[in-house]
C-alpha cells in the first residue's frame, strides 16, 4: 500500500481553510486517498467533513495512503506515490498555515 508519513503544519490544525485546501488537492489527484493519525483509523481524505471531524491538530503525525487494489499497474503506483508526496507538501507547506 502506498503510504506517506507527514505532519500537519497549520497552526490550528486541519480546520476550515487548511482542511479545504488539503481536500481540494486530494480531489484533484483523482485518487482515493485516506488520512489517519499515526495509530488511528483512516478516513476519506476527499471528505471535508471527515477530515475536519478527525481533529488533526498542529504538529500531529499523519499517514496518507491509497489502497493497492485501487491501483491497476506500475504506472498507477508511480502516480500514487507522486500524489502522496505532493499532498504531504500541502500539509507541511505555507499554504496550510
Amino acid at each position: 500500500m502506498p503510504e506517506q508519513k507527514t505532519f500537519v503544519a497549520a497552526e490550528i490544525g486541519l480546520h476550515a481553510r487548511a482542511a479545504a485546501v488539503f481536500v481540494r488537492a486530494v480531489t484533484e489527484t483523482g485518487l482515493p486517498v485516506t488520512i489517519r493519525k499515526h495509530h488511528g483509523l483512516p478516513v476519506d481524505a476527499r471528505s471535508l467533513l471527515e477530515v475536519m471531524t478527525e481533529d488533526f491538530e498542529h504538529g500531529c503525525e499523519v499517514v496518507l495512503a491509497i489502497a493497492p487494489e485501487e491501483l491497476s499497474d506500475d504506472q498507477a503506483l508511480s502516480k500514487a506515490q507522486s500524489a502522496l508526496v505532493a499532498l504531504s507538501a500541502v500539509l507541511e507547506g505555507p499554504q496550510a498555515r
